[in-house]
């Protein structure tokens, strides 16, 4: 093990010293991801084996963390299973509408106008747009939807949407996806525009019939790289649901109907300075986006390069 450990290592240094051109100019790039991301996942990975409250070194404490966030944290619990469920819905609607859109987009005029349209939602302030939307989903008859749904006569009486515990969750969802049309999506549109007109003309000699023909057996193949991108950025968005759901469904949301990973994540790091915890709870969200994404690496991988 370690002589095959040493001669990797061996093999590293050849092929460095063969391109060290190559690896100088990506030194700046490797030196900030190293700082910036790899010190910090490796530092967090240790504060979660501690109890740390910031005032004092951090003391080790083994499994104790993992073992009250699983099996005594029952707001975790509900936190948990509150992401995944906004995970599995605006995580694949999020992902198909940006395509679809971005899609068709491409078969339009005045692309740049609608992509902008579309993309802005999602550069906006996750603050500001609670504050449009809880317009829209206020509890009382001032509130736009129910005005509306009172004057056609659907209800009688205002729905609670922002402090039931039925319908927050799923205004969280609403109010995601409308600022879901991010990276991933503006990476369809680009690789839309780079797929040859030659291949949709030699399609349809071969006897493709109709545009979603076209889409399925052209466009989506030769779209495996941004289709890859799209889908990480889906999966690591769909966790990282905080500022609208805290904004909309305040903190604490009504028996924690609006509670998430980062939400919790929140109380513990910047309320109650756990950071122990915290940590703890950082590795676990850490843990399921890397492993989601790796899945999806292996789903798009055109030569299984990844």
């Amino acid at each position: 093990m370690w002589r095959r450990a040493a001669g990797r290592l061996t093999r590293l240094g050849q092929e460095m010293k063969r391109h060290r051109v190559s690896y100088c100019f990506m030194a700046p790039y490797l030196v900030l991801f190293f700082v910036f991301t790899v010190i910090p996942v490796i530092t967090a990975i240790y504060l979660s084996f501690t109890y740390f409250n910031v005032l004092e070194p951090p003391r080790w404490i083994g499994w104790s963390n993992y073992r009250l966030l699983f099996l005594e944290d029952d707001v975790f619990l509900i936190a948990l299973k509150n992401t995944l469920v906004f995970a599995v819905i605006a995580g694949p609607v999020g992902y198909i509408a940006s395509f679809m859109l971005a899609w068709l987009i491409n078969q339009l005029r005045f692309r740049a106008a609608y992509t902008l349209a579309f993309y802005v939602p999602s550069i906006t302030s996750g603050i500001a747009m609670a504050v449009v939307w809880m317009y829209f989903f206020s509890s009382d008859r001032l509130g736009l939807i129910n005005y509306v749904l009172i004057n056609l006569g659907i209800i009688n009486e205002p729905v609670l949407w922002l402090h039931d515990k039925d319908t927050i969750l799923p205004v969280i969802i609403i109010v995601s996806l409308w600022m879901s049309m991010g990276a991933g999506f503006l990476a369809f549109v680009a690789g839309l525009k780079n797929v040859p007109d030659e291949l949709y003309e030699a399609g349809k000699m071969d006897g493709i019939r109709n545009k979603l023909e076209e889409m399925w057996l052209i466009t989506v193949p030769l779209m495996k790289p941004q289709l890859l991108f799209g889908a990480v950025m889906a999966v690591v968005g769909s966790f990282q649901v905080f500022g609208v759901a805290m904004q909309l469904a305040g903190f604490p949301s009504p028996l924690y109907a609006g509670h998430t990973i980062l939400t919790h994540l929140h109380d513990y790091a910047f309320i109650r300075y756990e950071m122990g915890y915290a940590s703890a709870i950082s590795v676990v969200l850490f843990a399921i986006t890397f492993g989601l994404s790796r899945i999806f690496m292996k789903v798009f991988s055109t030569h299984g390069d990844y």
